[in-house]
């Protein structure tokens, strides 16, 4: 069994219920800002005078700013601990939101690209290294429950989205409305992020933290792999779910985005309820089964033809995208020394996919069609499956 089955759950610690409580309000505040920035793209876009191509390009600023982040976050977690390298990405985040408002309400590309990229840069070290501190709490807990921390990012971007309809239909102004929320964010997670854990050392094995790079580990590579093709999963739902419905099926646009609502809600829930499939059966048997609800609901979501197949083809597709990327972050973590870089590569390895891999698509969508192009879901779970033994813990 990958994971130790638990029959009796003892009262968490002190110390250790602070850390979780403070992991999952860092995951849920991450959500909130990224949520907060989306709802205010079309007034950015606006300010800026730019084209929907014109916006790609300037959000490719973000993506710079995380991948280039991501590789040494690892190193910096090992010198200054999780927690202090949360709250730098949290100020760097923060900073970076603040000033692409800025240069949005100055008109100034430049500006509000800088900002962006700052932003990015923040986004990765942030992400990399609340992962990290989950994967402890989760080891020191010994029971599975990175996946709803993950949920809890879901949460909060989808709070972030539901702030934004509202202070958008207040008439709330763009500067207004980011520099609030960089403000509060940044308080509470400077404040929350002092609960986190310290790692502990490994005695077992001094030596190993200089040994050879986690680029070159075996094991973490295809825990990226697995984690890559998960993550593409999961984006080609959120950039071309909805458009795929509307210009497959001809639906109305707000059926499409309650498509992708409905994507996002059975996402959340396989995230909240899977530990439960985790401990009792382990990884390599749910995530097998993961893989092969988001295969078929793909192949139901662009063949079923009638909406009640649909619907449950959707469904289905948010389950089994649930738990490859959190299953893949504590895979990373396990026992061992460089914990935290093996986890910066695999962060690394799929937020390049999730990023990167959903907009290429849109290309092949060009050719094949916007529909058509989502069983490109089925096909990667093909070597998602190939690679979930990686995620056995190491004896």
């Amino acid at each position: 069994m990958s994971t130790p089955t638990v029959t009796r759950r003892e009262p968490l610690a002190p110390a250790l219920l602070t850390a979780r409580n403070a992991v999952a309000l860092s995951f849920a505040l991450n959500g909130l800002v990224f949520a907060s920035l989306v709802s205010r793209l079309p007034d950015l876009r606006e300010r800026l005078e730019l084209s929907n191509g014109g916006l790609g390009t300037l959000l490719l600023a973000i993506s710079c700013g995380s991948l280039l982040a991501l590789p040494s976050t690892g190193r910096v977690i090992e010198r200054i601990g999780a927690g202090a390298t949360v709250r730098a990405g949290v100020l760097a985040d923060t900073v970076g939101l603040s000033t692409a408002a800025v240069g949005a309400v100055l008109g100034s590309v430049p500006l509000a690209a800088l900002g962006l990229f700052v932003h990015g840069v923040g986004i990765g070290v942030w992400d990399v290294a609340m992962n990290v501190d989950a994967a402890e709490v989760e080891r020191r807990m010994r029971r599975t429950v990175m996946p709803r921390f993950h949920a809890g990012w879901s949460a909060g971007s989808l709070s972030g989205a539901g702030l934004g309809v509202v202070v958008i239909a207040l008439g709330t102004p763009l500067l207004a409305h980011l520099l609030l929320v960089a403000l509060v964010v940044g308080v509470v997670a400077v404040v929350g992020t002092r609960g986190f854990l310290p790692a502990e050392p490994d005695h077992a094995d001094e030596g190993a933290s200089r040994g050879p790079s986690a680029w070159r580990d075996p094991r973490t590579l295809a825990i990226g792999l697995m984690v890559l093709c998960f993550a593409m999963v999961e984006g080609t739902a959120n950039d071309w779910l909805a458009l795929g419905l509307i210009d497959g099926y001809g639906v109305a646009h707000w059926v499409g985005v309650a498509g992708f609502a409905t994507f996002v809600v059975a996402m959340t829930s396989g995230r909240l309820y899977g530990p439960v499939l985790l401990d009792r059966f382990g990884r390599p048997a749910v995530l097998w089964g993961s893989a092969s609800l988001a295969a078929i609901g793909a192949v139901l979501t662009v063949q079923g033809q009638v909406l009640p197949l649909v619907a449950l083809g959707i469904v289905l597709w948010g389950l089994g995208a649930a738990l490859g990327f959190p299953v893949g972050m504590s895979a990373a973590a396990d026992g061992g020394p460089r914990a935290a870089a093996r986890v910066s590569v695999v962060s690394t390895i799929g937020y390049g996919a999730f990023l990167a891999g959903p907009p290429l698509l849109g290309h092949l969508g060009d050719r094949i069609g916007t529909l058509e192009v989502l069983l490109a879901v089925t096909a990667l779970m093909l070597p998602a499956s190939l690679s979930v033994l990686a995620t056995r813990q190491p004896r």
